[in-house]
């Protein structure tokens, strides 16, 4: 399945009576926001990106809970806020532009690998939200919530030595020493990545990167 394909699908799913959310669940480094970003940059003013990572608990409070050494794991979100957050969004008739008027949602700021809040606007004619983030699929009551916000999740993969490879330098370019950055790859994101490839089977579409895009309906 082509981007072209993928764009169409996630057209398709736009409704005249409310706002449509899809969500696009992936290990760290798939890809999950460069599809994103692509799809929303297809479909123009009427697709918004809200990304999950908006919902990284600050680092003070990592400190705080004592898991800031593994700041990324499902524990280290709100997921209760991104929920409610999503629940929110759906209160909307794209249609006539009613609704609780813009919504401003968070955006992680990688350069300081923090949340900031009120960074992305969600204006009352927004008729498909695109979410991306690791855990949308994970079965337990905090991430449950979640998913049942979507119309729909795919699940988006890539070759592992390239994810892999992808994360490492990308936590390079904000800040660690290679050696640190493949440190934190093996202790923290690839833990993360087993869990999050066992939600696999839980998607409408599974989308793998190889060059070309393919996707597998579930």
């Amino acid at each position: 399945m082509s981007l072209d394909e993928l764009v169409a699908r996630a057209r398709g799913l736009v409704r005249d009576d409310r706002r449509v959310l899809l969500g696009i669940a992936g290990a760290p480094g798939a890809g999950k926001t460069t599809l994103a970003l692509a799809l929303v940059g297809a479909l123009g003013p009427e697709a918004v990106h809200v990304p999950m990572d908006g919902f990284h608990l600050a680092d003070v409070e990592l400190e705080r809970l004592g898991r800031r050494t593994r700041k990324g794991a499902p524990d280290t979100f709100d997921a209760a806020g991104y929920a409610a957050l999503l629940a929110r969004l759906r209160v909307s008739d794209p249609a006539s532009g009613t609704g609780p008027g813009t919504v401003y949602a968070p955006a992680f700021d990688r350069e300081i690998e923090q949340p900031i809040a009120g960074s992305i606007p969600v204006p009352s004619s927004c008729r498909l939200v695109v979410s991306e983030g690791n855990y949308l699929l994970v079965d337990d009551p905090a991430w449950r919530a979640v998913r049942e916000e979507f119309d729909e999740v795919w699940f988006h993969e890539t070759d592992e030595v390239l994810r892999r490879t992808r994360l490492v330098e990308r936590h390079v370019r904000f800040g660690k020493t290679r050696d640190e950055a493949v440190a934190w790859v093996e202790a923290v994101d690839e833990p993360n990545a087993r869990l999050i490839g066992t939600t696999r089977s839980r998607a409408d579409l599974v989308v793998t990167e190889d060059g070309s895009t393919r996707a597998e309906d579930r």
